[in-house]
């Protein structure tokens, strides 16, 4: 079982059930060495595009046998009350800060336009999927995580000033008064990032359980 109300793990592709394998093949050789992820991470990718289809083959079948399992699982799996249910999401507030991107958010911001010009016809899961991929075989991880960083700066002076201006109650003060401005409705693009976000969350969820 994986999460905390019963539900079952998630299932395994087979390119996370060929890093699970290079994981425990190491702790096996390496009891005492820890895994610097970043470093594993790349290593796997390199080694996995340098396979062929039938090294391949073996972690296939061990993905479709946890397909299996999965599946079997979840027809006894019964949520427990409330929990199959999302939070309502508090309104944004327009004038607060846009949150800080990870150094994975960062790449996807560069690649996803490029994923979709290729494959126009591909839903969000698709996009976010094929950007997981993509992640997991970059070799150039110190370019985003400095993108990162950089946000996080930006961020954080931006909050700093906007929790000094009285954040949202601030805003909401304001805009009760004759004079205040109407705050334009946020762009619909941004709309369309929270739900990719969220799409390639939860693909990075699966892929961690």
């Amino acid at each position: 079982m994986g999460k905390k109300d019963g539900k079952p793990k998630g299932k395994l592709s087979a390119y996370a059930s060929f890093v699970q394998t290079c994981r425990d093949e190491h702790k096996k050789k390496n009891p005492s060495e820890p895994i610097v992820l970043s470093e594993f991470s790349k290593k796997c990718g390199e080694k996995w595009k340098a396979m062929n289809a039938k090294e391949k083959k073996r972690f296939e079948d061990m993905a479709a046998k946890d397909k299996i399992r999965f599946d079997k699982e979840m027809s006894t799996y019964t949520p427990a009350e409330g929990s199959g249910k999302r939070k309502r999401k508090e309104k944004k507030d327009p004038n607060a800060p846009k949150r800080a991107l990870s150094a994975f958010f960062c790449f996807c911001n560069e690649e996803r336009p490029k994923v979709k010009a290729k494959n126009p016809s591909w839903t969000i899961g698709d996009v976010a999927k094929e950007l997981g991929k993509r992640w997991e075989a970059c070799t150039n991880r110190a370019k985003y995580e400095a993108m990162s960083a950089k946000d996080k700066e930006r961020y954080a002076k931006e909050s700093a000033a906007y929790k000094k201006g009285g954040g949202a109650s601030s805003s909401a003060g304001k805009s009760k008064t004759p004079a205040a401005k109407k705050s334009k409705p946020a762009p619909e693009e941004d709309d369309d990032d929270d739900e990719e976000e969220e799409e390639e969350e939860d693909e990075g969820d699966d892929e961690s359980d």
